[in-house]
């Protein structure tokens, strides 16, 4: 019988909009945190993000800014009815009751988006400072940031992000801008975090250049069939609060489904930087909205 991979072991069945991931070792693996000593060469950075199409950064903030957030975030859509009453809005306990989807779309869109404490998280210095310097000079964060919650117990198509990659959605930029995105608390892999397809972006950047580019849509929501059409792993990792993932707009990435025994909802944010002086799609410019047609 085939070695399962750490990651698989951590969780005994992966999911992704229903569809269960081939959990042997050439299905499955292990994202690779940037070693120590090179977290401060950025020659070394680049050259990580060339070959793998991502910089898994475990620490990289303060894990008690991100827990602060979360229960900012819980607390402010309190009235939805999203979390279990009575309990702490930190741990993101999912209510098993109705909920008010209107309210949640209110609180967030009008409230939580726009607001001075997602605008402080996300361009907080640990996070613009650190793009200036690995970009080498002054930076633009992108006004569209999108903040996702899956409760546990949610699955079917359309509940975790399916894979596709994010240039299809800012084609009217520049292809050199960097997503990030942060986990908002713990997320080990139970609780359905992101799941990037091992070489992905070396063959989605050649099918661009030849011309044969993807719409903007999801590619699969079957995340196992696409493995086994790349002959490829999917990468996954127990995120802790603080950790974070840079990863190439060529890096094709997905959600996994949320089966945390313990009830919580998994929070986290995309974001994306690029250099001031390269092209800036515009449709990006302004704040994320449910329907806002990206």
């Amino acid at each position: 019988m085939e070695e399962k991979s750490k990651s698989a072991q951590t969780s005994p069945m992966i999911t992704s909009n229903g569809y269960t991931l081939d959990e042997s070792t050439r299905r499955l693996g292990a994202l690779e945190p940037v070693p120590t000593e090179v977290r401060s060469d950025r020659d070394a950075l680049w050259g990580r993000l060339r070959r793998d199409g991502y910089l898994y950064l475990t620490g990289h903030l303060d894990a008690g800014l991100v827990q602060s957030f979360r229960e900012y975030y819980f607390r402010s859509l309190s009235a939805s009815g999203l979390i279990e009453p009575g309990t702490d809005p930190g741990l993101g306990i999912g209510s098993q009751g109705e909920i008010d989807r209107a309210e949640i779309r209110r609180a967030l869109y009008q409230d939580v988006v726009p607001g001075e404490t997602y605008a402080a998280l996300t361009a907080h210095p640990d996070i613009s400072e650190w793009f200036a310097w690995l970009l080498g000079g002054e930076v633009h964060l992108h006004k569209r940031k999108i903040l996702r919650h899956v409760r546990p117990g949610e699955a079917g198509i359309g509940t975790a992000t399916q894979a596709h990659y994010d240039l299809v959605y800012l084609r009217e930029g520049t292809d050199r801008v960097l997503s990030m995105w942060i986990p908002l608390g713990d997320c080990p892999v139970q609780m359905g975090g992101l799941t990037y397809l091992e070489g992905s972006h070396r063959w989605a950047r050649a099918e661009e250049r030849a011309g044969n580019t993807h719409p903007p849509r999801w590619i699969t929501a079957n995340l196992p069939a696409l493995a086994d059409q790349h002959d490829a792993r999917w990468l996954t990792a127990d995120y802790r609060a603080g950790d974070v993932v840079v990863h190439s707009a060529y890096l094709v990435h997905a959600g996994t489904d949320n089966v945390d025994s313990a009830g919580r909802v998994r929070l986290s944010t995309d974001i994306r930087y690029q250099r001031a002086s390269d092209p800036i799609d515009a449709r990006w410019q302004e704040h994320w909205f449910s329907g806002d047609g990206l």
